[in-house]
C-alpha cells in the first residue's frame, strides 16, 4: 500500500471516529446541563435521577479517551461497555438496540482505519 493511500485510510478513519463520537459528546452535554428531554428518557428507561451527571460524565471521559490518538484503542473498550450498557437497557425494555449496536461498530471501524499497527495485527495471520 502506498503512503498516500495509507494516509487517505487515516483520515478516513479520523472523519469515521469523530462522526461515530459525536452523539455521545452531545449526550454528555445534554446529561450535564440535566436537560428534561434527558430527565424524561431516564425515567422512561427506568434508571434513577442521580445518575444522570455521573453518566454525562462517563460518556465524555469515553470520547476524550477515544479521539486522544495515544489512548484512543482504551476509548474504544471504554465505549464498548458503555455502549453493551445501552443494548441491555434498550433490550430489557424490548426496543431496538440497532442504533446502539451501528454506533458500537463505527466506534471499531474509525479505530481500525485509523491505527496502521491494527490493520495490520488483524490481517497478519
Amino acid at each position: 500500500m502506498t503512503e498516500g493511500n495509507e494516509r487517505k485510510i487515516i483520515w478516513a478513519g479520523r472523519v469515521v471516529s469523530v462522526i461515530a463520537a459525536l452523539p455521545f459528546a452531545m449526550s454528555a452535554a445534554m446529561k450535564l446541563m440535566i436537560h428534561p428531554e434527558v430527565v424524561k428518557g431516564m425515567s422512561h428507561l427506568g434508571l434513577p435521577e442521580p445518575l444522570i451527571v455521573p453518566l454525562g460524565v462517563l460518556e465524555l471521559l469515553c470520547v476524550v479517551v477515544y479521539l486522544i490518538p495515544r489512548t484512543s484503542f482504551l476509548g474504544a473498550i471504554l465505549f464498548t461497555g458503555y455502549v453493551g450498557g445501552t443494548i441491555v437497557t434498550h433490550l430489557r425494555l424490548g426496543e431496538s438496540v440497532y442504533p446502539q449496536v451501528a454506533l458500537g461498530a463505527l466506534i471499531w471501524l474509525g479505530l481500525y482505519l485509523r491505527r496502521p499497527r491494527l490493520r495490520k495485527l488483524l490481517w497478519s495471520a
